[in-house]
């Protein structure tokens, strides 16, 4: 772990760079809800981007859905969520906040946590997770519906019409990128736990036979997915669920965790589904070979949007002697590239510049543009936001056709002229 590294500074700088603000902070905010950037945004579209990319378009068993949030309250009563998607919470008696009674952190409470009451908790009650809603006009002729808590279901409900028009085969699996729900008992630790977030998440049909192999398969998937876009594997583990704490579900659930700052906590899900989610909803898979008639069972890697974005933030973080940088993986990094005119005065050297400027934003290369005080202001600017390379043209672009290249992480420096600039950049993200 970067010991220079606290969630505090991440905290700071998310804000001040514009990656993360905190929601309707005119308003005074709203607990555990956060609105992305103009740096966020991006960094968040490159992850979704390349999960796409590595599971859908780079494999041939895999499909993609886009399903709605709201669906018939059916759903969630068949698939058991009205009656066990819950948390046990209790209530202070003098203030009447809400908290987990199964958490460590209860165990010790002598006093609440917000008033310092000490008349003490109310009994252990289950308190379900959903956010409730109504469609209709009038509140008599209205029917309650939910916001989603995952994005499962939507894949399970579809699990015929997916087959109908892919003609897909078992083993195969469903892949989905969207919002999810819930309404915590337990807040904070900044992006980490959030009312609503995004699921990256793959229902992946099997033969029951081949469960044990196909769990191994993704749980190796998802380790090397975590590390291939900046995630320190120092900082990660693998825990098994017990038999109490899993789903109602799953037969087997596997958290990849990450250390944050001493404390591990789940960013990942690998969860063993057995057939029960097609059972509840009687659907059910016909080979087309032998015309064998079964339910599927299912593997679930589960992937947190925001929960990938902090251990990003928190590994890239680096605090050296003269600058504060992000080392962000190229591939990811909201900007790749950032274009400086040495001097603000020298129309020749503007004019060079928002030309190569151009060049890179038409090949596809997204770049930042600086004019502003110094260049060395302007390195320590894009240092801080993790963009990878810094090009600057200067007096002898003029002359020869080349820019000076500057990496972030090395500082080091190098002419490149400006016809191969962009295969130059495109080599290293």
């Amino acid at each position: 772990m970067n010991s220079s590294v606290t969630l505090e500074k991440i905290t700071a700088l998310a804000k001040r760079r514009g990656f993360i603000y905190p929601s309707s902070e005119i308003y005074g905010g709203l607990a555990n809800v956060y609105d992305f950037g103009p740096l966020g945004v991006e960094l968040k579209n490159n992850i979704k981007k390349l999960w796409w990319e590595r599971f859908v378009h780079q494999r041939e068993d895999i499909v993609g859905l886009d399903s709605s949030i709201l669906m018939n309250p059916k759903v969630w009563e068949v698939s058991g969520h009205v009656s066990s998607f819950s948390d046990p919470l209790v209530e202070c008696k003098n203030c009447h906040a809400r908290f987990r009674s199964d958490s460590s952190e209860f165990d010790v409470l002598v006093s609440c946590p917000d008033c310092g009451g000490k008349k003490g908790f109310s009994e252990s009650k289950q308190f379900n997770l959903m956010f409730k809603t109504q469609i209709g006009a009038t509140e008599k002729s209205s029917t309650d519906v939910y916001l989603r808590p995952e994005t499962a279901q939507a894949i399970f409900i579809n699990f015929k019409n997916i087959l109908d028009t892919t003609r897909k085969s078992i083993p195969f699996g469903v892949a989905q990128i969207g919002k999810a729900f819930r309404n915590e008992i337990t807040t904070g630790y900044f992006i980490f736990r959030m009312l609503e977030f995004e699921q990256m998440e793959i229902e992946y049909f099997i033969r029951e036979k081949d469960w044990e192999k196909t769990f191994k398969h993704w749980q190796d998937e998802i380790m090397k997915w975590a590390l291939d876009v900046g995630i320190s594997k120092e900082n990660l583990r693998f825990r098994e669920h017990d038999e109490k704490e899993r789903s109602h579900y799953s037969k087997r659930t596997a958290d990849l965790e990450y250390n944050f700052m001493g404390d591990y906590k789940e960013i990942y899900g690998l969860a063993y589904r057995g057939n029960y989610d097609l059972t509840a909803h009687k659907l059910s898979y016909t080979d087309p070979q032998t015309g064998e008639q079964f339910v599927p069972y299912i593997i679930e890697p589960s992937f947190g949007l925001e929960r990938t974005i902090l251990p990003i933030l928190i590994d890239a973080y680096h605090e050296e002697e003269k600058r504060i940088v992000l080392k962000l993986k190229p591939s990811i990094a909201p900007f790749k590239a950032a274009v400086f005119p040495l001097v603000q005065n020298k129309d020749e050297i503007v004019k060079q510049a928002r030309e190569v400027f151009d060049l890179l934003i038409k090949s596809g290369i997204y770049t930042a543009w600086d004019d502003r005080g110094n260049i060395g202001k302007r390195y320590l600017s894009q240092d801080e936001i993790g963009t990878p390379f810094c090009i600057t043209v200067d007096y002898g672009t003029l002359e020869d056709g080349e820019v000076t290249v500057r990496d972030r992480d090395t500082m080091k420096q190098e002419r490149v002229a400006i016809s191969k600039l962009s295969s130059y950049i495109r080599e290293r993200i």
